[in-house]
C-alpha cells in the first residue's frame, strides 16, 4: 500500500508541474499572439498602396505586358509551405501539410510538374519523410519575423518564376481567423492576374510604366509572401495559445482526480493499519 501512495505522490507531483509548465506557454503564447497581430495589422497598408500603385500604372497604360501580370500555359506548378519549427501546436502544422501533400498529389501525376518551397522545420522534415525534393527552405524564423529572415526565399521564389523554371505560384499557409480558428489556405500568387480596381489617385512615375513595373511588382509579390508568414505566425500562437490551454485544464482534472485516488488509498492504508492494532490488541488478551 506504502508503495502505491508513494507512486500515486510522484505521478500528482509530475502533472503539477507539467501544469506549470504548460500554463507558462499559454501565457507566453497569448502575448505572442497580441503582438504577431499587431504586425500584421501594421504591415497591410503597405502591400495595399504598392497595390494600389500597380492597378494605377495597369490601368492607365494601354497595350502594357509584363510577365508577372500575364498567364501562360502550364508545365510547372511552384508551392511555397508555411510552417512552423516548433510543435506543442496542436493540428497547426499536420492540417496544413496534409491537406497541402493531397492537393499537390492529386493535381500532378510526376515531381516533374511541380516544385516545393517551405519555411519552418515542420514542413521541411514532413516533405523530406516522404521523399519530396525541396528546391528552397527557411528555417529559424524568429517570433518576431522581419523582412530580411524570409527575403531570399521569397526573392527566390519570385525570380524563378519570373525565369520561366515554373508558370504559376500558390501559397499556402494558416490563415488567422480568430485566436480559436486557424484555417489552412492556399492562394495563387502568381501570375498577378488581377490587381484590383485602384483607388483613382493618379500617380507620376519616370522614366516609363514597364521600368517601373518591373522593379515594383517583384517587390509587390515579395511584400504578399511576407504578409502571409505574418499571417502564420499569428495563426501559429493563437493554435499554440489553445494547444497549451486544453493542456492546461486536462492536467487540472487528471490533478483533481489523482488527489481523490491518494486520499482513498491513504485512508484505506489508515484503516488497515487501524485493523492490524486492533487484531493484535485482540489476540494478546
Amino acid at each position: 500500500m506504502a508503495k502505491g501512495l508513494r507512486e500515486i505522490k510522484r505521478r500528482l507531483k509530475s502533472v503539477k508541474n507539467m501544469r506549470q509548465i504548460t500554463k507558462a506557454m499559454e501565457m507566453v503564447s497569448a502575448a505572442n499572439l497580441r503582438r504577431a497581430q499587431g504586425r500584421a495589422e501594421a504591415a497591410r497598408p503597405y502591400a495595399e498602396k504598392m497595390r494600389d500603385v500597380i492597378a494605377s500604372i495597369a490601368a492607365g497604360t494601354q497595350g502594357i505586358k509584363h510577365p508577372m501580370l500575364q498567364s501562360r500555359p502550364i508545365r510547372k506548378t511552384g508551392y511555397l509551405v508555411i510552417t512552423s519549427d516548433r510543435g506543442l501546436a496542436g493540428g497547426y502544422n499536420s492540417n496544413l501539410l496534409r491537406e497541402a501533400l493531397a492537393t499537390i498529389r492529386q493535381r500532378h501525376k510526376s515531381p516533374e510538374e511541380y516544385a516545393v518551397m517551405v519555411i519552418g522545420r515542420k514542413g521541411r522534415d514532413y516533405f523530406r519523410r516522404r521523399g519530396i525534393e525541396l528546391i528552397d527552405e527557411v528555417t529559424g524564423v524568429p517570433d518576431s519575423p522581419r523582412f530580411a529572415d524570409i527575403k531570399s526565399i521569397a526573392a527566390n521564389a519570385v525570380q524563378k518564376y519570373a525565369n520561366g523554371e515554373y508558370d504559376e505560384l500558390y501559397i499556402w499557409y494558416n490563415h488567422f481567423v480568430n485566436p480559436l480558428v486557424q484555417r489552412p489556405m492556399e492562394s495563387r500568387l502568381l501570375p498577378l492576374v488581377d490587381v484590383g480596381q485602384h483607388s483613382g489617385v493618379s500617380y507620376e512615375f519616370e522614366p516609363t510604366a514597364e521600368a517601373v513595373l518591373e522593379v515594383l511588382l517583384p517587390k509587390y509579390a515579395e511584400t504578399l509572401i511576407f504578409a502571409a508568414v505574418l499571417d502564420a505566425k499569428a495563426s501559429e500562437f493563437g493554435a499554440r495559445m489553445n494547444a497549451m490551454g486544453n493542456a492546461t485544464r486536462n492536467a487540472t482534472e487528471l490533478i483533481g482526480t489523482l488527489t481523490l485516488e491518494y486520499n482513498r488509498a491513504r485512508q484505506a492504508a489508515i484503516t488497515q493499519e487501524i485493523t492490524e492494532i486492533v487484531a493484535g490488541a485482540n489476540a494478546a488478551k
